[in-house]
């Protein structure tokens, strides 16, 4: 697929492929231009997920929470990340945090995020983070993933369903990234956002 056609929105990152480990370590060496601001600026790149989500069902909330360990979660009430059938009676997931985001990554005027500074998707997040666990609840399953340096350090772990649709990322940030500032929140048309902690 082409750039232009990716930057329409005909998809979001390429399925082909679960980790792209060069795309990773470019983040890794510049934290500074993919996290401008500090870890702030992280929430954002997983807000604007949840507010893309808001938007194609009308209407969203997201729960940002700082705990005591200095990690970070944003949670949503969206419908999960995509998953896909594998053919063997099992799923495989949209590639969101391992792979570059094919419509911001690399595409700076695509669009800005409320920090004033570009959006470049969930991998600079997982890549800029000590470790990050991804947990999905969605009407065909349930399940959670960890990262470490933006890699997966484990399969698809299924967990119990809760009755529940949406997306957490919890996310540890590296000491290159600087100390848990979070940014102004607010900007969202169709999210709303509550920050805890």
């Amino acid at each position: 697929m082409s750039d232009t056609s990716a930057r329409r929105g005909d998809t979001t990152h390429d399925w082909a492929g679960s980790v792209d480990h060069d795309h990773l370590a470019r983040i890794r060496r510049k934290p500074g231009e993919f996290s401008p601001g500090g870890v702030g600026h992280l929430v954002l790149e997983v807000l604007a997920y949840a507010a893309e989500e808001a938007e194609s069902t009308g209407g969203g909330h997201a729960v940002v929470t700082v705990h005591p360990d200095g990690s970070v979660s944003v949670a949503d009430n969206g419908r999960g990340t995509a998953t896909r059938a594998d053919g063997s009676g099992g799923f495989v997931k949209k590639p969101v945090m391992s792979t570059k985001d094919l419509r911001f990554f690399g595409f700076p005027d695509a669009q800005t995020l409320p920090d004033g500074h570009p959006r470049h998707g969930m991998s600079v997040v997982a890549a800029l983070s000590d470790w990050l666990v991804h947990t999905n609840r969605r009407h065909n399953g349930s399940w959670t993933q960890r990262y470490e340096r933006g890699v997966p350090v484990t399969d698809l772990t299924p967990i119990a369903d809760d009755g529940t649709t949406g997306t957490t990322v919890r996310f540890r940030p590296g000491e290159d990234v600087g100390p848990v500032r979070l940014p102004e929140v607010g900007g969202w048309q169709y999210l709303s956002v509550e920050i805890v902690g």
